[in-house]
């Protein structure tokens, strides 16, 4: 079960950073029929208290999520390194869309800037790299949550396995 609310939080300082690395980040959530939407991310904020995440996301190419989170939905946010396929799971019962603050555009350029030479170090072309991670204009919004849930998701034995606080 989730808890409702954070009152200490839930990713340590490592894992935080993490989120904010060369990471491949999607979101999903559901309409009121569980039909699933899904969503790619530009990038992310974690802030000083670690207690929300603030995901980006492109209006026009994510208009089903976006209603969705705004119906109340709950979220579920993935963030998966290319290299090493290390992955975490983050899930909160609800989020709150929000206009971009100062800065974050320019997290999004780097983020986006840090996907794009993992994943070409890995042998993908530029053009289709930058095509992926191409940033969204002034379309973008944010997507904040409090994290009620992490789960580790890196493929093997203790994938699916949740979390407990870190410091």
């Amino acid at each position: 079960m989730l808890q409702t609310k954070a009152t200490s939080p839930l990713l340590g300082a490592a894992q935080a950073a993490f989120l904010g690395g060369p990471v491949a980040i999607n979101l999903a959530s559901h309409d009121a029929a569980l039909v699933p939407s899904i969503a790619r991310a530009f990038g992310c904020r974690v802030s000083a208290d670690r207690l929300e995440v603030v995901v980006f996301l492109s209006q026009p190419r994510s208009r089903r999520i976006l209603d969705d989170l705004a119906a109340g939905a709950p979220i579920a946010a993935v963030f998966s390194r290319p290299a090493t396929h290390v992955t975490l799971q983050l899930k909160a019962a609800g989020a709150r869309i929000q206009r971009l603050t100062e800065g974050d555009r320019e997290i999004m350029l780097a983020c986006g800037a840090a996907f794009i030479a993992e994943i070409m170090a890995l042998g993908y072309s530029e053009n289709f790299s930058r095509a992926l991670m191409a940033p969204a204009g002034d379309d973008a919004v944010g997507v904040a949550f409090t994290p009620e849930a992490v789960f580790e998701q890196t493929p093997g034995p203790k994938a699916g396995m949740r979390l407990e606080p870190k410091p």
